[in-house]
């Protein structure tokens, strides 16, 4: 197994207990909201706010990028 930050496996083995969870304050005091947290390498961790014991999905830095460009960029 590679020790490189961007694999999933990677992502996904690292604990996230005790994570500093951080929503957008934008979001203020709406429900309907995702928290992220930092991964190594640059990765984050997002989650559903409501639902926090369902789980996480977990993206690479690039996947990160990608996503926060595309939105900046008004794709999504």
């Amino acid at each position: 197994m590679s020790t490189a930050p961007d694999r999933k496996d990677d992502l996904y083995a690292h604990n996230l207990t005790g994570a500093a969870w951080r929503k957008s304050p934008l979001s203020q005091e709406q429900q309907d909201c995702v928290e992220i947290t930092d991964l190594p390498g640059g990765g984050v961790a997002v989650r559903d706010s409501k639902n926090p014991d369902r789980g996480d999905l977990r993206y690479t830095a690039a996947e990160w990028a990608a996503f926060r460009s595309a939105i900046v960029e008004g794709m999504l």
